[in-house]
């Protein structure tokens, strides 16, 4: 019986049923012993067990294939848009698809589209440029921008440009706006009048950028340097300054002195002419006024002096010597 149910399935059956019937038999040879009637009907039992457990067996087997290859399918046919960013659709049939898609979690047709994704958060960039300016000197400049593209010129950014489109745009607008700005102002112009040049940057990079579908969020000048020549030449100009300064001052004083001492020499000459009319007016008053005020400063001095000794008149001296 077994052999007959046994021959209706495909070689695959044949082979798990020959090998599990083995194991049966080998089990009720170690445990029941050889010999005895009863041992075929069991192995015959044991046959039909194995048929059933193998179809089982075969069955679990073909769901967990399907479901695999089903999830396989389904996860393929799904895709995630993280927070801050924007994808863009390309279909092996029709190209790039004009419509954005948003955050989340979307699905597409397996082997036929393909999303690609965009970062449209703001994002900074530094651009070097080397230059020149009015007055024909070379100037350094660092440009640091923050930008992010326009979320609905996605597909045309991928289209025309590429995914590389801040490498491939940043680099070379930064490079003409910044020669046609710095172009307009002296090297001196260019430090005292940083904020003019700062904004006329911003407004012509943010015209030009807008045309490539990319939108600047900040412009700023965060280096501005000058070749040694330059630096050298107003280096020297600062220090002719202050010597021309430290002369003009020693001129001011000059002539400073020079009109106190025609000022002093006219109030001398006032004084004289004052006294000689009153020497004229009063006689020799005045002249024996003078005289007696200095004798007066005189005896004051020297009555201060330790080396001055009063000997009275009329009298002896301190050593009472005979007069």
């Amino acid at each position: 019986m077994s052999t007959q149910s046994a021959a209706t399935y495909n070689p695959r059956e044949k082979s798990l049923f020959k090998v599990m019937r083995m194991l049966v038999r080998l089990w009720f040879m170690c445990f029941l012993g050889s010999g005895g009637g009863g041992h075929s009907d069991l192995i015959a039992q044991g046959d039909c067990h194995i048929v059933a457990m193998a179809k089982l067996f075969e069955s679990v087997g073909k769901l967990g294939l399907a479901l695999a290859i089903g999830g396989g399918v389904v996860n393929s046919a799904l895709f995630n848009v993280d927070a801050g960013h924007r994808a863009v659709i390309f279909d092996r049939f029709r190209g790039v698809q004009d419509v954005v898609v948003g955050e989340g979690t979307h699905f597409l047709i397996p082997w036929v589209q393909k999303p690609i994704i965009f970062d449209c958060r703001s994002r900074p960039r530094n651009v070097p440029v080397i230059t020149g300016s009015k007055d024909l000197q070379n100037v350094n400049i660092t440009l640091r921008i923050l930008f992010r593209p326009l979320a609905t010129q996605l597909p045309r950014i991928f289209t025309s440009i590429g995914e590389d489109y801040d490498e491939r745009v940043l680099p070379s607008i930064t490079t003409e706006v910044l020669k046609a700005v710095v172009a307009r102002f002296d090297a001196g112009e260019l430090i005292t009048q940083r904020d003019l040049v700062s904004r006329q940057v911003s407004e012509d990079l943010t015209e030009r950028a807008s045309t490539f579908g990319l939108i600047l969020d900040d412009v700023s000048l965060t280096h501005l340097t000058f070749g040694k020549e330059f630096t050298e030449a107003v280096e020297l100009k600062q220090v002719a300054q202050q010597d021309a300064e430290r002369a003009r001052f020693v001129v001011e004083k000059a002539e400073q002195q020079k009109q106190a001492a025609i000022i002093s020499a006219a109030g001398d000459s006032q004084a004289a002419l004052l006294i000689a009319n009153s020497l004229a007016e009063s006689g020799n008053g005045l002249v024996e006024l003078r005289k007696l005020e200095a004798a007066e400063d005189i005896a004051f001095q020297l009555s201060r002096s330790r080396n001055v000794t009063y000997l009275p008149s009329g009298q002896g001296t301190l050593l009472q010597l005979p007069q």
